[in-house]
């Protein structure tokens, strides 16, 4: 039995996916933790274990959680929380659940930096480090998604770049980093869930197929898309100002702008690129598939 967290998200929906495709053969069965069956794809219906709510309530999990193997662990960030809270304090549950159950494997979403002079001061990055931790004190077998930046943020930017011909961040305009697709994630995370033979604790980097600065994200933009894309870069001082204007945690804000501020300096460049921590979509192919349609929608 493989539980998904977060079935219905932006990874959750491509591992479903996988998994529907590739469990029955493998003798998997399937239980998902949603707090609306009705966002569930059709290709599911009948097909998965539904059980209905939170994966932050203790009550939800140890429902899910009975009988599992295996389990996909993702958290999604909560802008109202100190990102201790929204990442630590979210996980704490479930941690008790995995012992309880005596679940065997857990899958995370996390992030790159483990191990580099930048982890301790990243902060939404750090607070999801010192998650792995608390999974990994388990006792369970772990394996950490060290992710880069997604593709998909910045589908964020597809009315100002329709509208303006514009995306903003706060990254140097050449700073070269890698950035990945989530449905790359996804594969990952499904052949780590049904190849259930590894143990002990780690971190899978999955680190797209090239490193990008913003202005190469702008030329690509351009040739995609068949329309000028240029690249504005926003003061880390001017953004806290906007997100707290927002009504944003401050904490949650100041983690934000911390994660930020390490990326720029080098934060996801600490793991070389081979074939092993490659993942194959380009920008080039997900701008065709995924941006180009939300940007003209």
């Amino acid at each position: 039995m493989i539980v998904i967290t977060a079935p219905t998200g932006n990874i959750g929906r491509h591992l479903l996916s996988r998994l529907l495709e590739s469990a029955p053969a493998a003798g998997e069965e399937l239980r998902v933790i949603v707090r609306d069956p009705a966002r569930l794809p059709d290709a599911a219906r009948g097909r998965v274990e539904v059980v209905t709510g939170s994966h932050a309530e203790a009550e939800v999990l140890d429902r899910a959680f009975e009988g599992a193997d295996a389990v996909f662990w993702l958290v999604p960030p909560d802008a109202s929380l100190t990102p201790q809270d929204a990442y630590s304090g979210f996980t704490r549950p479930a941690v008790k659940a995995l012992a309880a159950h005596g679940v065997g494997h857990v899958v995370g979403v996390s992030a790159l930096g483990r191990g580099t002079p930048l982890a301790d001061r990243a902060g939404l990055v750090t607070a999801s480090l010192a998650m792995d931790d608390l999974i990994a004190d388990t006792g369970v077998a772990y394996r950490a998604l060290a992710n880069p930046s997604f593709f998909e943020n910045l589908l964020e930017e597809a009315d100002s770049i329709r509208e303006k011909g514009v995306f903003t961040d706060s990254a140097n305009a050449d700073r070269k980093a890698p950035f990945v697709a989530v449905a790359d994630i996804a594969a990952v995370a499904a052949g780590l869930l049904l190849d259930r033979s590894w143990t002990g604790t780690d971190s899978v980097p999955v680190l797209g197929p090239q490193n990008l600065s913003p202005n190469d994200l702008a030329r690509i933009m351009t040739e995609q898309l068949g329309r000028p894309v240029r690249y504005e870069r926003q003061p880390l001082d001017e953004l806290y100002t906007t997100l707290v204007g927002y009504g944003l945690n401050e904490a949650f804000v100041q983690g934000m702008v911390d994660m930020k501020r390490a990326k720029d300096e080098g934060l996801d460049a600490g793991i070389a690129r081979t074939t092993d921590t490659a993942s194959p979509t380009s920008f080039e192919q997900w701008c065709a598939q995924t941006l180009k349609p939300a940007v003209f929608s």
